[in-house]
């Protein structure tokens, strides 16, 4: 055999290593517990509005609570309706929708007004 030069011989693999047989792969069977299965789906589905009760409690702190406070308490009842993994996420987002409407509730009974700001 002629002598090769070494910047050859390291890209070259090696007989045992390459001489062996790997065993197939598994594969998943369509039970419906794959990632794209149908309960994966729906608790995506439950996850989206836990993430946007939370977004919208926590903006709603701020400014036009009197809509964002609602809505934040309906998404987060629809995330666990929907069985969302995200059970903190969405009780965060209902805490804070109640807290917008109570945060309201003080600010008019301040000014007396339905409206308020903070001048």
């Amino acid at each position: 055999m002629p002598v090769q030069s070494p910047e050859r011989q390291l890209h070259r693999p090696s007989t045992p290593i390459a001489d062996q047989t790997l065993p197939p792969l598994r594969t998943v069977e369509p039970s419906g517990q794959g990632p794209g299965s149908a309960a994966d789906k729906e608790i995506r589905h439950g996850d989206g509005p836990a993430v946007a009760s939370f977004i919208l409690g926590l903006v709603g702190l701020l400014v036009m609570n009197v809509v964002l406070g609602p809505l934040a308490i309906a998404l987060a009842v629809v995330a666990f309706l929907r069985g969302t993994e995200r059970r903190g996420r969405a009780l965060l987002g209902l805490g804070l929708g109640v807290a917008d409407l109570l945060v309201l509730a003080a600010l008019m009974t301040a000014q007396g007004s339905v409206s308020w700001s903070f001048g």
